[in-house]
């Protein structure tokens, strides 16, 4: 007996996708909510960490991620100029054990793709155009879900893993939300030379940070970390002229970079948020993980992996317990919170020391010791 029977998620991030798929694998019905009208086609890369990818495997999917990303071990770092010399080739601790790579590259759509692909497979139902506007707890501690401000149904548990700006966590009443970290980045799908192997960092330069991680036989992501700034108004054109003219200051394999953003590449523009919800992540039967409840810079490249944590030992625990209770929440919280918070304070660490020029900073100590914690299965 499972402690729930019938699931709602609000979003189809990797969170509400690895929730869905494990619930619906488990015989509990899922209705899963997305307000976008379909599957998003846009996106860059996505950097997936070893434990990311041992949560694929727990969920079936990680056949299916390893042919379409790229796989790799160790990391490069270049000093900024036109030759763009390597000044350091670093190993990179496996956190999802010897059984999977270091670290793998992809292509966010297809991700996406694939994971609804298998939720559908599993029998979790997916709905577009279709935004979580309400609930109203039940007297017998359900919950019933408003979409598009009518009632969808009474469920055991409504999941908010609708991202960094959740409409869930809103209406739960919780006041923590995304704060800028003072970091901008600009993202581009390019092709990818033979020569670039795996991830490599630029520090300096004309920006914080400057970089590439391969997501395909032959395509990559390529990023520039600058100072948090108003881009979000520029045209598409403006957009590709201002990554390429920040782009000068690095060569290497960013003169192929900035031919394909000269033929017309696309460009993206965020900044680096940080948050973490105090406390409990839920309210009753109403809960919000992955980006929802936490978000941090990418820069030790652990967001999506936190949120595909939260989504398998949610569901492990729904799944093995008799009823959604307090002990159940104590358990959730005792393994996720103390774990995710290791991860929000030391990505927002890093991101400070370079926005502060720290040159002594012990910043490869820090990524190992996160590192030797994420090895450790949630």
């Amino acid at each position: 007996m499972t402690a729930v029977q019938k699931v709602a998620i609000a979003g189809s991030g990797v969170a509400a996708m690895a929730t869905a798929i494990q619930l619906a694998k488990a015989g509990v019905a899922v209705d899963v909510f997305e307000t976008k009208p379909e599957l998003s086609a846009l996106g860059s890369g996505i950097t997936l960490q070893g434990n990311a990818l041992r949560v694929f495997d727990a969920l079936g999917v990680w056949e299916d991620v390893r042919e379409k990303g790229m796989s790799f071990e160790g990391l490069t770092l270049r000093a900024p100029g036109p030759d763009a010399p390597v000044i350091a080739q670093l190993p990179e601790v496996k956190t999802g054990g010897p059984d999977y790579p270091a670290c793998m590259g992809m292509y966010r759509p297809d991700l996406a793709k694939i994971l609804l692909e298998h939720a559908g497979k599993a029998g979790a139902k997916v709905r577009f155009g279709a935004t979580v506007s309400g609930f109203a707890v039940t007297d017998d501690s359900r919950v019933e879900v408003f979409v598009n401000e009518t009632s969808a149904g009474t469920y055991d548990l409504l999941v908010g893993a609708d991202g960094v700006n959740s409409a869930v966590r809103g209406l739960m009443g919780i006041e923590t939300g995304p704060e800028s970290t003072g970091m901008g980045i600009w993202r581009a799908f390019v092709s990818r030379p033979k020569d670039v192997e795996h991830s490599e960092l630029y520090y300096g330069g004309r920006v914080y940070i400057a970089g590439y991680t391969p997501t395909g036989e032959d395509t990559m992501y390529a990023f520039l970390v600058e100072k948090a700034q108003d881009r979000f108004g520029v045209s598409d054109e403006q957009a590709v002229d201002i990554m390429r003219g920040e782009s000068m200051a690095y060569g290497g394999p960013w003169n192929s970079i900035r031919e394909d953003l000269n033929q017309g590449a696309k460009v993206n523009y965020t900044w680096f948020t940080k948050h973490l919800v105090p406390g409990r992540w839920n309210r009753g039967p109403v809960v919000v993980i992955g980006d929802a409840a936490h978000s941090c810079p990418p820069t030790i490249a652990q967001g999506a992996a936190q949120a595909l944590e939260d989504a398998v030992v949610l569901a492990e625990l729904l799944v093995g317990s008799d009823e959604l209770g307090e002990k159940l929440w104590d358990t959730f919280h005792q393994r996720r919170v103390p774990r995710v918070q290791a991860v929000v304070e030391a990505s927002v660490q890093l991101g400070e020391w370079q926005i502060e020029g720290k040159k002594d900073a012990d910043a490869p100590g820090l990524l190992f010791g996160i590192a030797q914690k994420m090895a450790v299965p949630a």
